[in-house]
């Protein structure tokens, strides 16, 4: 059975790098850690996953990236996989774009950088408790 994967979005290796370290940490072998620094090798992890069977099941995005900005991204994520947690973590985010994510992409939190590692655990795991209910539904 494939492990279920969360998916970190950063343009800086180094944000990337701190995130799947915290995340591991934090949720040891539970899941997955993928990270890509660009919208469009998200969605080639997101389908490279799919072929081998796993799941995203979290994303977590920076907004200012280079190509497509961060509630672009996470609004074409919502019209594909509907069901992803969606975390937009980002110091630079306008409100607008902030607002657009939450009514047109689902999102599930906002979070600023510097972010808290345990404002980030804690917003991923009420996510999944949420994903979790969604589907007894």
């Amino acid at each position: 059975m494939s492990k279920l994967t969360i998916l970190c979005v950063d343009d800086e290796t180094i944000i990337l790098n701190s995130l799947r370290r915290q995340l591991k940490q934090a949720f040891q072998d539970a899941y997955l850690y993928e990270g890509a620094e660009s919208a469009d090798e998200a969605f080639e992890i997101i389908e490279e996953l799919a072929e081998d069977g796993s799941d995203v099941i979290v994303i977590v995005s920076d907004w200012l990236m280079p190509g497509m900005k961060g509630d672009e991204f996470l609004c074409e994520v919502n019209k594909r996989f509907p069901h992803v947690v969606k975390i937009l973590l980002t110091g630079q985010a306008d409100e607008s774009a902030i607002e657009r994510a939450k009514t047109e992409a689902n999102l599930h939190k906002y979070l600023a950088k510097p972010w808290d590692a345990q404002e980030l655990t804690d917003c991923i795991r009420s996510g999944l408790e949420h994903l979790a209910l969604e589907s007894v539904r």
